[in-house]
């Protein structure tokens, strides 16, 4: 049904504990899901073999030794067993309402994205209690953080959809913004699924800077910070009843964005964003 990829951090320390918990809330999913391992990471092998997942170790790296994006989404499609597939960061836990949202879509053509919970995880989560998602709902209700628009963590999108990705680092802000609007210039409708879909972020150290070589190299590649879109720009919303379009207010501020005085506009908020947040 669904072919997973994503590309692992070390697992060492709280990052394995964590990427642990995702990769095994994963394979709760379903018999008929697929999951890839992109990598060479400590202890991405190891994992690969423990819970029997495919792992392809040859990936290009930029000269700071990270992997990029680009190549990754090209291979994950020529090697996946399914039609349908999943970039997911390694730190993100699903749930069973993943696979009920993923079946709603029968649209030939899409990118589906969704905003998460973030919540503290410092222990492995025991997946063979029935109740694991009801404890993990009761944490979210209790001590969750539902992310901004911006933050996303996961991409549903058909096999053979051409996504002509720039070399970016993976980890690091930008492409994920990018992709949205790239969506947008080929016509392809993006759906936020963040109504149906709970997904739950691990917390954890950041692992970069803002004032980063890499995270400045991924902002050069996306053009412009007004090629950068967030969910508040989706075409669609996905409900429980099926797809309808946003409310009329955010319709009209995505179209906007979209317009030369809208995009001139966004580009000046973003660099003073940037700026102010260092």
């Amino acid at each position: 049904m669904l072919t997973i990829f994503t590309v692992p951090k070390p697992f060492v320390g709280h990052i394995k504990i964590i990427q642990r918990n995702a990769i095994q809330s994963w394979l709760k999913l379903s018999i008929n899901c697929e999951i890839i391992l992109f990598g060479d990471e400590i202890g991405v092998a190891q994992i690969a073999k423990e819970f029997n997942i495919r792992h392809i170790s040859k990936i290009s790296l930029n000269k700071f030794g990270t992997p990029l994006i680009n190549e990754v989404f090209l291979k994950a499609q020529k090697v996946a067993q399914y039609q349908r597939l999943v970039y997911i960061n390694a730190d993100i836990i699903l749930m069973s309402d993943f696979i009920q949202a993923v079946q709603y879509i029968d649209n030939p053509l899409f990118i589906m994205a969704g905003r998460r919970w973030d919540i503290e995880v410092k222990e492995e989560i025991n997946f063979n209690e029935i109740d694991w998602e009801n404890k993990l709902h009761s944490r979210i209700v209790k001590d969750g953080k539902f992310h901004g628009f911006s933050g996303i963590d996961y991409f549903v999108f058909p096999r053979g959809l051409l996504i002509n990705l720039p070399p970016f680092a993976v980890g690091r802000p930008g492409w994920d913004n990018w992709l949205i609007y790239h969506a947008h210039s080929i016509n392809v409708p993006v759906i936020d699924a963040s109504d149906v879909i709970t997904v739950i972020h691990q917390n954890h150290k950041p692992i970069y800077r803002s004032k980063h070589k890499e995270v400045q190299k991924n902002l050069e590649l996306t053009g412009s910070f007004s090629n950068m879109c967030t969910l508040r720009d989706a075409d669609w919303i996905l409900t429980h009843r099926g797809l309808k379009r946003p409310p009329f207010f955010r319709r009209i501020l995505a179209k906007l964005s979209f317009s030369y005085p809208g995009r001139l506009i966004l580009l000046v908020k973003r660099k003073l964003q940037r700026h102010i947040i260092g």
